[in-house]
């Protein structure tokens, strides 16, 4: 019997004392009427392009997620012009701002590529249309930018937001099979069928 015990609550404030590296605390989403909130901001900043909003399917989901994310990103992949890229860069951001009072960093993959480090820095991201960027290759240092999202979002529950048109098939192919885990464990992961809405 160990006659020294300390509980890990004490530890773990010794650990901050002394700078120690410790997981951040996940964003744990809880919004009520979700689904009339995302409509409202679908709305609103679809007006903003000259459009009307079309309730699809995949927003049951989102809706879902924002009522109750469990501390996980969100992944949505599949096909084009499902407002995949509206949610992530604007929608969702408001409604973080919004009613969480929470600033979302939004990157497309040239912006993430280019400065990956500060996209590093950043609790709350939001990555548009990935898959469709280079190896990040500064002054010869070559980095898969998406790739160090991911390891962040799991290592440091960072809350990452994500549109693609790939496919698993082909995120696996272009990623690896350790980043398609990471997306798995980290977000919440939603599938956009169906045509395109834009004409």
């Amino acid at each position: 019997m160990r006659s020294n015990m300390k509980s890990f609550e004490t530890i773990v404030k010794e650990m901050r004392s002394m700078q120690m590296p410790l997981p951040s605390d996940k964003i744990q989403l809880r919004l009520t009427d979700a689904s009339q909130v995302l409509s409202d901001g679908l709305a609103y900043f679809l007006a903003l392009q000259g459009r009307e909003m079309q309730w699809l399917p995949e927003y049951d989901e989102v809706a879902a997620w924002l009522s109750a994310n469990n501390g996980r990103g969100l992944f949505l992949y599949g096909n084009c012009g499902r407002g995949k890229s509206l949610l992530c860069r604007y929608v969702l951001p408001a409604i973080l701002l919004g009613y969480y009072g929470r600033v979302t960093t939004i990157f497309d993959t040239y912006e993430m590529n280019s400065n990956i480090d500060f996209v590093l820095s950043k609790h709350i991201i939001s990555i548009d249309d990935i898959g469709t960027e280079e190896v990040s290759n500064m002054y010869g240092n070559k980095r898969m930018a998406f790739a160090e999202v991911m390891d962040a979002a799991e290592k440091h529950n960072k809350l990452v937001m994500v549109s693609t048109n790939l496919s698993v098939g082909d995120i696996r192919k272009r990623y690896g099979d350790r980043v398609l885990d990471r997306i798995k464990s980290t977000t919440t992961r939603i599938l956009f069928q169906g045509e395109s809405l834009r004409k």
